[in-house]
């Protein structure tokens, strides 16, 4: 399976509106919009590759995807 990046947004601004604020970066199938955590982030939501995770350009990362994806042996 390949995965990737999908941001969660903090407050109620919707993805693609200038208040649009990244509260976490999930970890995600890639096309998918159920989290390895298990929450339901819209399908309209930025995503990353999953090669992002890790860097930078994925903080703040929900350490409960982060924990999963590493047990996974995929990251």
């Amino acid at each position: 399976m390949e995965y990737e990046l999908r941001a969660e947004y903090a407050g109620q601004a919707p993805p693609g509106s200038s208040e649009a604020r990244v509260a976490l970066w999930h970890m995600t199938g890639v096309g998918e919009t159920l989290t390895l955590c298990r929450r339901r982030l819209d399908p309209a939501a930025w995503t990353q590759p999953s090669s992002a995770w890790g860097t930078d350009a994925a903080d703040p990362f929900c350490p409960d995807c982060g924990v999963k994806y590493l047990r996974m042996n995929v990251g």
